[in-house]
């Protein structure tokens, strides 16, 4: 072989070793995430059983974040800045935060969580066959309105008026207090309701009804009341109102007691339809899931505080005491 053709030769495979070597390499996949209230480990759940289906950041996919902390305005602004990267896949968590993407596409993937009551709120058709472009998890079930009247009941016996801070164009907030009525009526329970979107109308909301004795108090899962809850919980201690919360974030951090979904399943779960998206599936053939972990968490400090007992039935079903 004559040197200038074994130059060339040896030349054009060095040539080609990129080109193979990147054809080889696994495709980039783009997960755009719209964060509706400021809880880090929320994401850190999600990061976590992502990985755990085998996709690694920065190797075979790329993870854009934007947090709104139920901001309405920047919600609205991240949804339209994520949809004009045209991600491969949308999670967004919280029904304001997912109302803003739903305003922005009507094609790319969309999975969300946190969501409470998807189909009365217009995001899908129905649970089982969800249609269009958007699937996901749910923070709804029916039953816990009464529930937490119950608990309120039980860990405070003197307790016949009882505020539920909510946001009342959240068709899930109707729906658990369409759910409390029979257990307040059970219960000879008065039940009032408040406006509870900013810092101003929560607070404002507990000054009013703390003048009244005999009072409790319900905070129903809404980003204004997760960003406020140390407003919340402040006032509850100053007015010696048992609350109970729907997050245990509320009672790590001094509230009374909570009774709801675990926060970080719910955050863990998004990840496996994300990774079937991804390898091919469609979000209209993926049933809406409602929540199947619950939990029940008691500070016994702020109980002692409040000059309440917890009862031990309650104490022993607890899946968490704070002492």
């Amino acid at each position: 072989m004559r040197r200038r053709d074994f130059i060339t030769l040896i030349g054009g495979g060095v040539a080609a070793w990129p080109l193979t070597a990147r054809s080889q390499q696994p495709s980039m996949r783009r997960i755009g995430v719209l964060m509706g209230s400021d809880r880090p480990e929320s994401l850190m759940a999600f990061r976590q059983a992502f990985r755990e289906l085998g996709w690694t950041e920065g190797l075979n996919c790329q993870l854009e974040v934007r947090w709104a902390s139920g901001d309405a305005a920047r919600m609205k602004g991240f949804a339209k800045e994520l949809v004009g990267r045209s991600p491969d896949v949308i999670v967004v968590a919280t029904n304001q935060a997912l109302s803003a993407v739903q305003q922005e596409t009507t094609t790319i993937p969309v999975v969300f969580t946190m969501v409470g009551d998807p189909v009365g709120s217009g995001f899908i058709k129905s649970m089982a066959r969800p249609e269009g472009n958007m699937t996901g998890f749910t923070s709804y079930e029916d039953t816990m309105g009464g529930k937490w009247l119950e608990i309120i009941k039980e860990v405070a016996p003197d307790v016949s008026r009882v505020v539920v801070l909510f946001d009342p164009e959240a068709p899930s907030h109707l729906g658990y207090l369409r759910s409390a009525e029979p257990a307040a009526a059970a219960l000879r329970i008065t039940l009032t309701t408040a406006r509870a979107l900013t810092s101003e109308e929560i607070a404002h909301a507990i000054d009013a009804f703390a003048r009244g004795n005999k009072g409790g108090m319900i905070v129903l899962p809404q980003p204004a009341t997760s960003n406020n809850r140390g407003i919340i919980i402040s006032l509850a201690a100053q007015y010696r109102l048992p609350a109970v919360y729907p997050f245990r974030f509320f009672v790590r951090e001094g509230g009374l007691l909570s009774y709801g979904i675990d926060a970080i399943d719910v955050y863990r779960r998004p990840a496996s339809y994300v990774d079937r998206i991804l390898k091919g599936e469609k979000p209209a053939d993926l049933p809406v899931q409602a929540p199947t972990k619950f939990e029940t968490v008691i500070n016994l400090t702020t109980a002692k505080s409040l000059g309440l007992t917890i009862p031990q039935t309650l104490l022993a079903t607890a899946d968490e005491v704070i002492e």
